[in-house]
């Protein structure tokens, strides 16, 4: 492996592969019972089932993160040294 720069295999596959994949997962599952199945489990009340309907749906919500620092200060700025001339 070399040092540094984009490592073979990694990122995104190309357009043309997840085109692939879904023609050959098309002809093997039927879609139509899918959404069968799953508006069954969402008739049952089923979370897990709805939680996938609406973040499918809508969109998930946006994850946050709470930082707690207990009083130590921490300046992003002076880490990625970035000042008011340059950043």
């Amino acid at each position: 492996m070399s040092a540094g720069g984009a490592r073979e295999g990694a990122g995104r596959k190309p357009k043309a592969d997840e085109v692939k994949l879904i023609e050959q997962l098309d002809r093997h599952i039927d879609s139509e019972r899918v959404f069968g199945i799953l508006q069954g489990l969402i008739d049952e009340g089923n979370i897990k089932a709805i939680q996938i309907y609406l973040d499918r749906r809508f969109g998930k919500p946006k994850e946050s993160v709470t930082l707690n620092s207990e009083g130590f200060n921490i300046s992003f700025k002076d880490i990625l040294k970035i000042d008011k001339h340059t950043g």
